[in-house]
């Protein structure tokens, strides 16, 4: 009886376990879906003097942002040039803070979007990088275009932007004019130079031999020349621009800042606020794409042409001017120099 009894009591028990077990697995932690991240909303900033205004018809993202800043005399500009590796961002992640910075110095400012790679890639341009770069470029121009409307001083423009927007910045900083005096277009006639340029963690260089001799895990790069396909990873890119260097070498020389130093030049200012320890050439960086060592390089070019750069990391050379916003305020408002 007394042994019946127990295993009774032990089959109550393995019942109450498997009908129990499966609930409070259900409400462990680990096993909780975790809400989806919300999309980061864009900083606050005040209202555009012109809003979305097009400079090109080949693609919805070929608009930019103005304001216009407060001033008898005709103003410089500054063009603020978003990051994302030329495959995503926007010119609304520039909040009032970035903005009113150079207004209240007397600077109006102007923020672009340009086509992606992949935008690119669908319209058949070769290579990818060309549209990113051109539409930079074809927005220069146009606001030079617009100087009597909006009070512009044409030969004080600067630009700046982060990562591949930092790319962007100082390929049309040393680039050669792509004005073209005899276009009938009047906004193709105007300059694509710039008066000077301060950019955060710029690539200066698109060529992987280059850059595996400078970081040896260096991997960027890759996309900007077609090797970009769905699922294909960024050191995938990167070993197919390695294996096609000599097929593309033109591009590269064309694309690559570094490659485009000439003596009359405008001045640069180079800042890598997230290095971590003092770049040295040779060595793997923790972050490869906007290490130090891409702005120690093109440095080293500058003072050999004679053109003045600036390069800035924490712990590195101090410098006069402490920030790239102060670089571009300093270098604007004294008086302009024609390139």
């Amino acid at each position: 009886m007394r042994l019946r009894f127990l295993l009774r009591a032990m089959l109550v028990a393995l019942a109450l376990c498997t009908t129990v077990a499966p609930t409070l697995s259900a409400q462990t932690p680990a096993e909780t879906p975790k809400p989806k991240a919300k999309a980061k909303a864009p900083p606050k900033r005040p209202e555009p003097t012109v809003a979305n205004y097009k400079y090109g018809d080949q693609s919805e993202r070929q608009v930019f942002d103005f304001w216009k800043a407060e001033s008898d005399q005709p103003t410089p500009v500054v063009l603020l040039i978003h990051g994302g590796g030329w495959r995503g961002g926007d010119k609304s992640s520039y909040g009032t803070s970035v903005i009113e910075a150079y207004r209240k110095n007397g600077i109006s400012v102007a923020a672009v979007n340009y086509r992606f790679i992949e935008q690119a890639m669908a319209q058949k341009i070769e290579p990818p990088v060309m549209a990113p770069l051109h539409d930079a470029a074809r927005a220069l121009q146009t606001i030079r275009s617009k100087a009597k409307d909006w009070n512009i001083d044409p030969t004080r423009i600067g630009a700046t932007g982060g990562s591949a927007g930092a790319c962007t910045s100082l390929w049309l900083a040393l680039h050669d004019n792509l004005a073209n005096p005899s276009s009938k277009d009047p906004i193709d006639r105007e300059s694509s130079r710039l008066t000077c340029a301060a950019v955060s963690g710029a690539q200066t260089s698109l060529d992987p031999k280059e850059l595996r001799e400078w970081m040896p895990n260096a991997i960027y790069g890759g996309h900007a020349f077609g090797f970009a396909a769905p699922g294909r990873t960024r050191p995938e890119e990167f070993d197919l621009l390695i294996e096609n260097r000599e097929k593309v070498l033109p591009w590269i020389k064309e694309y690559s800042p570094i490659e485009l130093v000439t003596k009359d030049d405008a001045p640069i200012y180079l800042d890598y606020p997230n290095q971590k320890q003092p770049p040295v050439v040779g060595t793997s960086e923790a972050d490869p794409t906007h290490s130090a060592i891409y702005g120690l390089k093109l440095a080293e070019k500058l003072k050999a042409t004679g053109v003045e750069g600036v390069l800035a990391y924490p712990g590195g050379p101090k410098n006069d001017y402490g920030s790239p916003t102060n670089f571009l305020i300093t270098k604007l408002k004294a008086p302009a120099v024609t390139k």
